[in-house]
């Protein structure tokens, strides 16, 4: 399978008067044509990071202070604002916001909004062209065309969610970020999101991330997963390989307070203690607070990013080679 995104050793920082926030460091995967990778972690380990780096969304005080982001082969950090803009942001690789509600503008059309990035990209296209295409990005998301007038509070939270993917799919990208496409939605409605993002991506050959906190979410819509802890990926592999034979104790500890609707009722575990500051954090292994398989070497030395199996890596000093 060829891979549409290729990040390699992506470090991304937050300029602060009290020093640098370490958000993201030295995280590599990558994303084939019609694949999905979820990333999956706490608040604040850095998965939108990760995500606003790709599109190079970052805020004024956000820097990618090293490492490469390949797109179809081409490295696009390297590449200027204004012909990322024009290139590669919404024709190559586009999002679908996180809070719905907040990324539409609430005195805009909704249907408006999906057109304009038509009308930014490809600017030759004519009028009727652009409502037909809307009309048909509509259809393809389960919206009925005739709601393009109708402005975002008269649609429901799963049809504002349906009117983002429509806007993400304006320009016919060949990678969609999704981050946390289930925020404040109920259970039917998520399940119907998660069902279309599957249905766009096989019929549409896309490449997917999907940042989410819920582990199930990623087990039903994603092909692999990365596992992210304090700014690092923890962990990344195949879903159902992760899930059945987890590496990392972060990772064990997740699925482990995850319960199960089939296996006996037990005692949920928690992981104890908290995340760690990014400002400062734990020398060596960021987990080794939290980790009870802690040894001194965790402590001292950062652990290495560790090929355990095929497409199976770890970053922990319990896979050690040798």
């Amino acid at each position: 399978m060829s891979a549409v995104l290729q990040v390699e050793n992506l470090t991304t920082f937050y300029t602060t008067l009290r020093g640098p926030v370490r958000a993201a460091e030295n995280v590599t995967f990558n994303v084939g044509k019609g694949e999905a990778l979820g990333l999956v972690g706490e608040s604040g380990c850095g998965k939108t990071t990760v995500a606003l780096s790709i599109l190079k969304l970052l805020p004024s005080n956000g820097k990618i202070v090293r490492g490469k982001i390949l797109f179809e082969g081409k490295d696009i950090v390297k590449i200027k604002d204004k012909e990322f803009r024009q290139e590669i942001r919404w024709k190559g690789i586009s999002i679908v916001f996180q809070g719905a509600m907040n990324a539409l503008n609430p005195v805009f059309k909704v249907g408006d909004q999906v057109s304009e990035a038509i009308k930014i990209h490809e600017p030759r296209m004519k009028k009727e062209e652009i409502n037909e295409r809307v009309a048909k990005l509509f259809e393809l998301v389960g919206l009925d065309p005739g709601r393009a007038d109708n402005y975002p509070h008269e649609f429901s939270g799963g049809m504002r969610q349906r009117a983002l993917i429509a806007m993400s799919l304006a320009c016919n990208p060949a990678l969609l970020i999704s981050d946390e496409p289930c925020t404040a939605l109920d259970v039917i409605v998520a399940s119907q999101v998660l069902k279309l993002l599957r249905e766009i991506k096989e019929k549409l050959n896309l490449g997917m991330i999907l940042i989410s906190h819920d582990l199930s979410i990623v087990a039903e819509t994603c092909e692999k997963m990365g596992i992210m802890y304090a700014g690092m990926l923890a962990e990344y592999g195949n879903v159902m390989d992760t899930f059945k034979k987890p590496l990392h104790p972060y990772t064990q500890g997740l699925i482990s307070a995850f319960p199960s609707i089939k296996g006996e009722r037990t005692r949920m575990v928690s992981i104890p203690g908290i995340p760690p500051d990014l400002l400062n954090p734990p020398t060596g292994c960021r987990f080794h607070p939290r980790c009870k398989y802690a040894m001194d070497i965790c402590i001292k030395k950062e652990p290495s990013w560790w090929n355990v199996e095929k497409g199976r890596y770890v970053r922990c000093w319990l896979y050690e080679k040798g």
